[in-house]
Parts: structure tokens; C-alpha cells; sequence
């Protein structure tokens, strides 16, 4: 029955959104299953924008865990230190694209959890290849995924990510709701991960408890025996399960 009165609600908000033009669309991305293997997930975290939570990034360099971190141009030029620990520490990091200003990759004007979307193709395009300039000029690689602000998309705008070259980086486990998740509630979520799943969390929260529930949560997977892979180690070409997510968006005014 509650399952039923969630459906409902959710049809609900749907039916009442003025002003969206299509679908927004959320990525889904796994590992690819390896037989034999022992139990494997990613790692994924957005630097959005803000500092940096050294309570996750020294535990992913202390204890040599792998990660793929999205920065944005933003957050590039607020943490010069970090930038230093992750270059002297290459061999944990791949560093991908999360925009130039944080902004979601919708190609129509539209308010997703608040923030203003790009609203154009133009736009779009701005917000990924400004990104890209700055992960160039601080780390010396062009990124090859690219995974846009609040994780939503149009099927258009993901048609712009894919011809300028990018693979669309999903996942399939929210690890921390967007550092919104207690510490307790982000530990359990990350420690129950299964075997290929992609995780994302934030490290651009210091202050917030879900920080140190993200370090607890990749410990307890690390103990039970998981291996900790970058996205360009081993993933499918992402060709995303898409969930229709309407009810994520506010119309701008």
C-alpha cells in the first residue's frame, strides 16, 4: 500500500509542473560485472564548489583508495591545496568535469532544486567546455566523463554531452543525499553498497556530518574485503537506464 501512495504523490507532482518542456532524465551507471572477481565499486565524488572535506580525502590517500572526483572551474580556483594533495597523489585520483559553475544541464530555463539551469544549448555547452578548460590548465589532462549539476538532464542536452565527446557519468547508489544524510545514515547507506555499484558523495562539505559518515561507510566496505576502482578502470560505455525525474524541477520565473 505505501508504495502505491508514493506512486501516486509523485504522479501527482508531475502533472502539476508548469513550464517543462521534456523529461528530466537521471543517468543510471554500474560496473561492469566481473565473474570471479571479488566485490568492486566506484568511488565518485563532486567538488561543487566551496572547500574541501580533508576528513574523505586524507582517508582516501592514507588508506590508498581509489576515486574519481567532478570539479567544477569553481571549486579549481577556491582549493589551490587540494589540488596540490591530489596531484601528489595521481595514482588514487582521476579527475572529471562538473561544469564551470555548477549549473544543471538543462537546455530550457528551469529552476532543478533551486538552481538556475543553463536554459540553452549555448549554455550547455559553456558549462562543459569551461570545465574542461580549467581541469586542463590545473591538472594537465582533458577530462573524458562529464556528470552536470543535480545529476538531471534533458535527452537533448545529453545528446550535447555525447557530441562534444563526453561519456555521461551516472551511478546507482546516492550515498549521502547530496551531503544532506546524517553521519550514521550516510555510513549504513555506503557500508550496504553492492558489488558494482557507483557511488556518489560530496567532498566539498567540511562542515556537515554526512562527511564523516562517508568516511566510516568506504572503511566498513573497505574491511569487508571491496576493491575501489576509478571510472576509466573497467566500465561499460554508458548507455544510461534513464528515470524520468520531473518532480525534481521548479519552472523559473
Amino acid at each position: 500500500m505505501r508504495s502505491h501512495i508514493a506512486i501516486a504523490t509523485i504522479l501527482f507532482a508531475l502533472s502539476y509542473v508548469p513550464g517543462v518542456a521534456q523529461p528530466l532524465l537521471e543517468p543510471q551507471l554500474s560496473l561492469r560485472s566481473l565473474p570471479n572477481s571479488a566485490p568492486r565499486v566506484a568511488l565518485t565524488f563532486d567538488a561543487c564548489s566551496g572547500k574541501t572535506d580533508e576528513r574523505i580525502l586524507q582517508t582516501l590517500i592514507h588508506n590508498r583508495i581509489n576515486a574519481t572526483i567532478f570539479v567544477t572551474a569553481r571549486w579549481i580556483r577556491r582549493n589551490p591545496q587540494a589540488i596540490a594533495e591530489i596531484r601528489a597523489n595521481a595514482d588514487l585520483f582521476e579527475i572529471e568535469n562538473h561544469g564551470a559553475k555548477h549549473v544543471p544541464i538543462v537546455d530550457f530555463p528551469i529552476k532543478v532544486f533551486g538552481l538556475e539551469a543553463a536554459g540553452s544549448p549555448a549554455a550547455v555547452r559553456n558549462e562543459i567546455e569551461g570545465g574542461a578548460i580549467a581541469i586542463e590548465k590545473a591538472f594537465g589532462r582533458k577530462p573524458k566523463w562529464f556528470r552536470g549539476a543535480t545529476g538531471l538532464y534533458t535527452s537533448s542536452s545529453e545528446k550535447i554531452v555525447a557530441n562534444m565527446d563526453y561519456k555521461l557519468a551516472g551511478y546507482s547508489l546516492h550515498g549521502d543525499g547530496g551531503a544532506s544524510f546524517s553521519s550514521s545514515r550516510t555510513a549504513n547507506t555506503i557500508s550496504a553498497a553492492k558489488d558494482d555499484d557507483v557511488i556518489i558523495a560530496h567532498i566539498n562539505q567540511p562542515t556537515k556530518p554526512a562527511g564523516a559518515g562517508v568516511v566510516e561507510g568506504i572503511l566498513k566496505l573497505r574491511a569487508k574485503g571491496f576493491v575501489f576502482v576509478k571510472l576509466q578502470d573497467g566500465f561499460e560505455q554508458p548507455s544510461p537506464k534513464l528515470n524520468n525525474c520531473n518532480h525534481c524541477a521548479e519552472s523559473a520565473h
